[in-house]
């Protein structure tokens, strides 16, 4: 069975798309640590990161750096944290969060956010990008 994150890639559940090229997807968690914190994955359904392929490791990697950078810009923060842990969804993700303290790196405190706010922060990544 899909996971969720390949139903969202394949358009059956909706987001807040970051960014998409041929093999990856960007797109906002809808329930974050911290505004702006967005999910990477590879299209591919794989389920640990370290069972993907070298090439596919590495273009996730440079993928995430590339939003990453994009999220520094628009998001007020003092970094974006990078983490990989993958015990509620079986397909590979990376979560980068903005940081304004650890407490958003422990996923133990979320944001509420309206679609308008979703939909605002995307937009000012996607015009970083």
């Amino acid at each position: 069975m899909a996971s969720i994150f390949t139903k969202i890639v394949n358009g059956d559940i909706p987001c807040y798309k970051i960014a998409e090229t041929e093999e990856f997807f960007a797109f906002l968690d809808i329930n974050p640590n911290s505004k702006g914190h967005t999910l990477c994955i590879p299209k591919k359904e794989v389920d640990k990161i370290f069972d993907l392929d070298e090439a596919t490791y590495n273009g996730l990697m440079s993928f995430s750096r590339t939003i990453a950078m994009a999220i520094e810009k628009a998001i007020p923060c003092e970094r974006v944290g990078v983490s990989v842990i993958g015990l509620e969804v079986p397909h590979v993700h990376v979560h980068l969060i903005p940081l304004h303290s650890m407490d958003d790196a422990r996923f133990i405190k979320k944001e509420k956010l309206s679609t308008e706010e979703f939909q605002e922060i995307a937009r000012s990544i996607q015009a970083h990008l």
